[in-house]
């Protein structure tokens, strides 16, 4: 049942960033130009939604899905570590012109050719795996 409404919520999501452009290169690339607000104001939107969600869930103490405790501790601060994730993060988003989100939502539409920026994530995430020891903290 888990599955299905995982399923479900990603296809509204993918319905959600596709219909509001989220995953248009060309409001990505006006974004990265300071041409409009357009993508500015989605992100913005869902900070504010992510901050009082976030909010709710620790004032009333709301367990997750599965029944068990919501992790929301602080995390270790770094100012390093987010500098050079940054960096390669918004690399990638500005080369291949879509996040995470929006890189699933362009396949399930049928822009083929993102699945090489999505094998060149899981290639990346695999190796932060392997890595993610070594990097400063």
């Amino acid at each position: 049942m888990k599955t299905i409404i995982y399923l479900i919520t990603g296809i509204l999501f993918g319905i959600v960033m596709y219909k509001s452009e989220a995953a248009s290169w060309f409001r990505i690339y006006e974004m990265f130009n300071f041409a409009s607000f357009h993508m500015y104001g989605i992100m913005g939107s869902a900070v504010a939604v992510g901050l009082v969600g976030v909010q709710f869930f620790k004032r009333k103490n709301i367990k997750a899905i599965d029944g068990s405790e919501l992790s929301l501790q602080p995390k270790e601060k770094s100012i390093a570590r987010y500098l050079l994730g940054g960096i390669i993060f918004g690399l990638g988003w500005a080369l291949a012109g879509a996040c995470p989100g929006p890189m699933y939502t362009l396949a399930g539409v049928g822009y083929i050719s993102i699945l090489i920026v999505i094998i060149g994530a899981i290639i990346g995430t695999f190796l932060y795996g392997i890595f993610k020891n070594k990097l400063p903290h």
